[in-house]
């Protein structure tokens, strides 16, 4: 039996992680950025905290089951207490709304004011948990993405969606700023696999209930094909293959670098809501995405320099 040099080895072995992680930075740039309009696709049929309630639920057991099955070490009680906090404020408080909104908002836009998150995460660092140095810079790029904002909700025009809903996103990209920044300082699992794998699956568990709460249960609709694929798309590669590329990512690479998805899902969301949805891109649109994306690569590009 041939041994093959330790030399050749590693570099097979260097070559492999290259691949994994070209595939994973594709995975959460352009897979991760095309389930905005599969979401606008399943809740045009189905109750939007179900289809969120399902989707995350269903991935989170998969990938929690599989975790335990590989052996790692399930959370004792105070990490299963701090994931409940993650999943309340990650999954239930974000997606929620963000779901029930994508009824209302293009696909596109709700993709734009999503990539808000790296600008909200910085306000909560600088201004209520004090995490982060105050600089005039960091400053005047966050004013720059909020703009971003006020120009995509500029009233007028043909396209027009309520601001309500546009909040309500706000809102959650607010408290999953929020639960990421906590996150830091809580007692979690070492596995990152297992621990998103419990968040989503706590997180679509409360989404189901409040579902029923909400009276969404009681009258099923008739689900197509087409909703049905949607569902699965987002469970297989929204969840699973994205959000666990996401995951492997940030225990590979650096933070900064693996954020950079958020300047890079609104274009190809934008595009796809366009070419594939029949979305309008009204100029507001293009300058509103403009600011925010130059904001959060502003931002981030910061955090790189400063690391």
């Amino acid at each position: 039996m041939s041994v093959l040099p330790v030399t050749q080895i590693e570099r097979s072995n260097a070559a492999t992680f290259k691949v994994r992680v070209v595939l994973a930075f594709f995975a959460i740039y352009v897979l991760w950025g095309t389930t905005f309009l599969a979401i606008r696709i399943a809740v045009a049929e189905l109750p939007p905290l179900f289809a969120a309630g399902t989707r995350f639920l269903i991935a989170g057991v998969v990938l929690f089951g599989v975790m335990c099955l590989k052996g790692e070490t399930r959370p004792n009680r105070v990490q299963w207490r701090n994931l409940l906090v993650m999943s309340l404020l990650m999954f239930v408080a974000e997606y929620g709304p963000l779901f029930w909104a994508e009824k209302y908002v293009p696909s596109g836009v709700v993709s734009v004011l999503a990539a808000t998150i790296p600008i909200l995460t910085l306000v909560l660092e600088m201004l209520v948990l004090h995490q982060q140095r105050w600089r005039m810079s960091l400053a005047a790029a966050t004013v720059l993405g909020f703009a971003g904002v006020g120009v995509l909700l500029l009233p007028g025009g043909r396209q027009t969606f309520g601001l309500v809903p546009c909040l309500a996103i706000l809102g959650g990209c607010t408290t999953w700023s929020l639960g990421s920044v906590l996150s830091r300082s809580m007692s979690l699992p070492a596995s990152r696999p297992l621990t998103a794998g419990a968040t989503m699956m706590l997180g679509g568990g409360m989404l189901l209930i409040l579902s029923a709460g909400f009276g969404e249960l009681q009258v099923m609709p008739h689900v197509s094909l087409h909703a049905g694929l949607a569902m699965l798309y987002l469970i297989v590669i929204g969840s699973l293959v994205s959000f666990t590329a996401f995951v492997w990512l940030l225990a590979h690479m650096p933070a900064t670098r693996v954020s950079s998805h958020a300047y890079v899902n609104p274009i190809v969301a934008v595009a796809l809501g366009y070419f594939a949805a029949g979305e309008e891109v009204t100029w507001r649109t293009l300058a509103g995405t403009a600011l925010v994306l130059i904001s959060v690569f502003l931002i981030l590009r910061r955090g790189k320099a400063g690391a």
